[in-house]
């Protein structure tokens, strides 16, 4: 007979995880119930206005001046030299282009917004506009990484694994962070949600929300195995790991693998049910619609409940916003596949009392040009000197515009909100200091907004 010894098995440990067949492909390894890692979630710095943050993502770099920040003078100067000439654009450019869309007033605020969002205006009174985001490269690729991690450049941690390790999860069950991106991954990819030097526990946990079978939207979440054959094999493999985890002198990298382990098996017990959108009343289905951003809002309602801390909803992989040519078309298309799902989430979060905990972001990685894009003339160039993003929920003052950019809607030129800006100011509405969230790493401290930002007073309710 073999004894399993410390530095004998009979079979290695990729033999036992493969022979094990435990339904999800990575499960528990060590202290199932893992309530040790569970960060305490008291540890502000001042009183939280809001608890979790939506994060919706255009890629590609929406336009402003076709949704949220209307410029009359483009009607003026359409296809004519504007009166600030020889603007610095990535790309070779012609004369204005004004916006094909109209815009109007909303709500009692009066706030104007283009007809593409007319019913996500229905909530204006709960919006706050920022007119006046300025970024620092008109390039995806930096301007994604800047937005996502602070830093247009370095392996850092984004922003949905900084309020992770600074607050901790809700709920043990199911990721601290849920990345929900259909059809592939965004420019950069994985990098946008990285954890980078942080514990690998805090990185973002990615879903291809195409699939509509929870099954095939967790690959193996179903566990084929008896609930009591599969503690036996977990107990074992717990044994194990921990063994192997202190021969190596519990390495962070490993333990983080580990902690990843245990997530996947709790998350049998949770995953399948908040992800199973049919069990949703047919009346809140509806109001959301049939189409995959209105699945992506009403899962994202259904995770906030559940407790996950970030999510972040991406349009899909790739850069549809894009609109170097074709704009009108691609806004109308793209405007109306999320317009009714946003204002359906917005509804459902306040008939729920959730709005008020829940800090709800839209936006890209920047904007367009106010001047048509050669040689096609029918769209926009980049534009990270000014573009529009909103914010609503928890602590945001409703029925607000901040800031503003120059009369043709090039540049922001009043109350002007870096992007580090705006990290520092949903920091403060989580009740966490920007300046006191660090972690030591490679002998300095880090922290999200590096050595920048100010909370925007302006905009805090």
């Amino acid at each position: 007979m073999q004894h399993i010894t410390e530095n004998k098995l009979p079979i290695d440990r990729r033999e036992m995880l493969t022979q094990s067949g435990m339904g999800m492909g990575m499960l528990a390894l060590a202290g199932l119930t893992a309530k040790e890692h569970l960060q305490a979630a008291n540890t502000t710095h001042h009183r939280p206005q809001a608890k979790q943050i939506v994060h919706l993502f255009m890629n590609g770099g929406p336009s402003h001046v076709d949704t949220f920040d209307p410029k009359p003078l483009l009607k003026k100067y359409h296809g004519k030299p504007l009166p600030n000439p020889n603007l610095p654009t990535e790309r070779k450019t012609a004369g204005a282009l004004s916006s094909p869309f109209q815009f109007k007033k909303y709500g009692e605020s009066g706030i104007e917004v283009s007809e593409l969002f007319q019913r996500t205006a229905a909530h204006i009174d709960d919006m706050c506009i920022i007119r006046s985001m300025h970024s620092d490269i008109p390039n995806h690729e930096p301007s994604l990484l800047l937005m996502n991690c602070g830093d247009n450049a370095l392996p850092r941690p984004s922003f949905g694994s900084w309020v992770n390790y600074g607050l901790g999860t809700l709920n043990e069950n199911l990721p601290g962070f849920v990345v929900l991106c259909p059809n592939g991954f965004p420019v950069v990819g994985p990098k946008n949600w990285r954890s980078a030097f942080l514990p690998g526990s805090f990185q973002g946990t990615h879903l291809d929300t195409k699939e509509t079978d929870v099954s095939r939207l967790i690959e193996n979440i179903n566990n084929p195995q008896s609930p009591k054959r599969q503690r036996r094999q977990l107990d074992l493999l717990q044994k194990i790991n921990q063994r192997h985890l202190a021969n190596r002198g519990h390495d962070s990298l490993l333990e983080a693998r580990i902690q990843s382990f245990e997530l996947a098996y709790r998350m049998q017990f949770e995953a399948s049910d908040v992800l199973d959108l049919s069990k949703e009343p047919k009346h809140i289905q509806e109001m959301y619609g049939d189409g995959l951003q209105g699945r992506q809002l009403l899962m994202t309602r259904r995770l906030l409940e559940k407790g996950v801390r970030f999510i972040q909803v991406w349009h899909s992989g790739g850069q549809e916003w894009d609109h170097h040519s074709g704009i009108e078309k691609g806004l109308r298309k793209l405007c109306g596949q999320w317009d009714q799902p946003i204002a359906a989430f917005l509804t459902d979060l306040k008939q729920r009392g959730m709005l008020d905990s829940t800090l709800l972001l839209w936006g890209g990685e920047f904007g367009r040009t106010p001047v048509a894009e050669l040689p096609a003339m029918n769209g926009r160039d980049h534009n990270h000197y000014g573009f529009s993003m909103w914010m609503a929920g928890g602590g945001v003052k409703g029925g607000h515009v901040h800031g503003a950019t120059d009369e043709t809607g090039f540049a922001a030129s009043e109350n002007k909100v870096h992007v580090h800006d705006l990290h520092a100011t949903m920091l403060h509405l989580l009740g966490i200091d920007h300046e006191k969230l660090t972690y030591r790493y490679a002998g300095r401290d880090f922290r999200l907004t590096d050595v920048h930002g100010h909370v925007v007073k302006e905009i805090l309710a």
